[in-house]
């Protein structure tokens, strides 16, 4: 017996592997979060299935409809937003199956902060420049772990993506300062990435609170920060990876020299 989470990805229903949509359309029970799933995802399960909205559950009511289907020999198809493995909140569903003797399958989806970054065409790793991208988010009212406060990350001056964050722009901006990032570090903000009313602001350390002030974001945003993010960066011809430099030599390609 076993239940299959799966990743929907951020919003746009065509971002779910195929796997992801082969196991949503066979399902025979769709369980998903429909605060933030697309509905037009969710409709394409087939017109026999039973699909339950989760947002006004708890953890227990979930688990237990989750339980008892599965016992019923049904499949069941748990559909978290993005990819379940980051802030996904699958730990502790997980934990209760187990104890009711079942098991689960993971199909990965498409993160909201690759979604974001391709919204507005970055690469977040640049050669030269950073090599380290931190997935994080700023401390509200659940706390992060001693070792894990934002300043403190920060303080490696490489990519960062804020999940969680977009009503909490003041503490990271003061704890991006406190690491040392000057006012004009490059900041990108997509809002509901690939959602029909997807919003981008592109902005500064400098600017991050007002212009998320001034355009109404206060959930649904991925925050990304760092030189990565310099809209001029393609431009920059210092930055660039040694992959296909005609000069490097690996594996599949001698290099030529000059």
């Amino acid at each position: 017996m076993k239940i299959y989470i799966i990743g929907a990805g951020p919003g746009d229903p065509d971002l779910i592997t195929v796997k992801g949509l082969r196991i949503l359309q066979e399902a025979d029970v769709v369980l998903y979060t429909d605060s933030l799933v697309n509905e037009e995802l969710i409709a394409k399960a087939k017109p026999e299935a039973e699909v339950l909205k989760s947002a006004g559950m708890d953890l227990d009511e979930m688990v237990a409809i989750m339980a008892d289907r599965v016992k019923q020999g049904k499949m069941v198809a748990r559909v978290h937003t993005g990819d379940p493995a980051v802030f996904g909140a699958i730990m502790e569903q997980i934990a209760l199956l187990k104890k009711e003797g079942i098991g689960y399958e993971i199909i990965p989806g498409v993160s909201s902060v690759f979604a974001s970054a391709a919204a507005i065409g970055a690469e977040l790793t640049i050669p030269e420049l950073t090599q380290t991208l931190i997935l994080t988010r700023a401390e509200g009212r659940t706390p992060v772990p001693e070792l894990e406060k934002l300043k403190d990350l920060a303080a490696h001056h490489c990519t960062i993506a804020l999940f969680l964050s977009a009503t909490l722009t003041k503490k990271v901006v003061e704890e991006l300062k406190s690491a040392g990032w000057s006012e004009d570090t490059p900041v990108a903000v997509v809002q509901r990435a690939t959602w029909p009313d997807q919003l981008i602001v592109r902005t500064t350390l400098a600017n991050l609170e007002q212009d998320m002030r001034s355009n109404g974001i206060r959930s649904h945003a991925m925050i990304l920060a760092g030189w990565a993010l310099d809209p001029d960066i393609h431009g920059k011809d210092e930055y660039r990876s040694k992959l296909y430099d005609k000069e490097f030599t690996h594996r599949f390609r001698r290099g030529v020299k000059p």
